[in-house]
């Protein structure tokens, strides 16, 4: 009995739900006062508004942001010497897993800082 693939696979899959494709341009001045600029695409299913997909690009781009400042200034991440092998993203992936821990007990109603502190100082609490 022969059957025809082409039948059987949807050609489109997940992606059939696409409404709009767009991209933005992120300009960034560095320290030595050269400015770059990346472009990144996006493809959405939300209806083909450019102000909506921007408010939703934004908010992911906020709450990326919002996680990378707490692993620099609680963590000091980019302070790290560590840069040999794959030694960077093992210790990164330890200290989300430390913020993620930190965030979800409640047992204390204090920043990260002091969770921190605690948790170096009672092990209990650790």
């Amino acid at each position: 009995m022969a059957s025809n693939i082409a039948e059987e696979v949807d050609p489109f899959g997940e992606w059939k739900n696409i409404q709009s494709i767009g991209f933005v341009d992120y300009f960034r001045s560095e320290k030595n006062g050269k400015i770059t600029c990346e472009r990144r695409y996006y493809i959405s299913s939300l209806s083909n508004n450019a102000e909506l997909l921007a408010e939703a690009i934004r908010g992911h781009w906020g709450i990326e942001n919002q996680l990378n400042w707490v692993l620099n200034v609680q963590f000091k991440e980019n302070n790290s010497r560590i840069i040999k092998d794959n030694a960077p993203e093992n210790l990164a992936v330890i200290r989300q897993i430390a913020l993620n821990l930190l965030n979800q007990d409640k047992t204390v109603k204090t920043g990260i800082k002091n969770k921190r502190k605690r948790a170096g100082w009672n092990n209990n609490y650790l």
